[in-house]
């Protein structure tokens, strides 16, 4: 399978699994689930075609794993907008997270703290090489550190992923650290 059906099929599947499931007609279990074949039925029905192996391909490659399959069900590992219970149970994060933006979104940072927007919770990296690449995605980015310890400390619950990310309900300000140079 080539790189861009691979980018094509996982956007795909990101969006109808995290995001619109019912424009394609799908409903997800509470925990996200959803039977694999009733994607694929879903998908085809309104236009999308891909097969079961370029669908295990996506999972296997995506170096971020942001599916989960089990058995004959898929979901996104997180990162929903619409309502669903991961099961996460509470985890004690690393003294420091980061989180990767860019300097446009610093000063509304810096006044409201990092809130998760349209999904249901903040995305925090274990380390700021992946927090890099994710800032990359919208320029060029900027790292802010979490003092992790401090918030656990202070009553806020953390959850990791499956896929290793770190995720909260928001993240205060006077939990970051924003670099000399911002």
């Amino acid at each position: 399978m080539d790189e861009r059906r691979t980018v094509k099929v996982s956007k795909y599947l990101s969006k109808h699994l995290r995001h619109q499931p019912g424009r394609i007609g799908l409903a997800l279990d509470e925990g996200g689930w959803v039977e694999i074949e009733a994607l694929i039925t879903a998908a085809s029905a309104h236009g999308f075609r891909f097969t079961r192996e370029e669908l295990d391909h996506v999972v296997a490659a995506n170096d971020k794993r942001r599916f989960a399959v089990e058995g004959t069900r898929i979901r996104a590992s997180q990162g929903h907008s619409v309502e669903v219970d991961l099961g996460l149970a509470p985890a004690v994060p690393p003294p420091y997270l980061y989180h990767g933006t860019v300097a446009r979104n610093l000063e509304a940072i810096r006044a409201e703290g990092l809130r998760p927007m349209n999904r249901h919770d903040v995305h925090l990296s274990a380390d700021r090489e992946t927090a890099t690449r994710v800032g990359a995605r919208r320029g060029r980015p900027v790292v802010l550190s979490v003092d992790a310890a401090a918030m656990h400390r202070d009553g806020h619950v953390f959850h990791m992923s499956a896929n290793g990310v770190w995720l909260t309900r928001a993240v205060p300000s006077r939990y970051l650290r924003f670099p000399a140079s911002h």
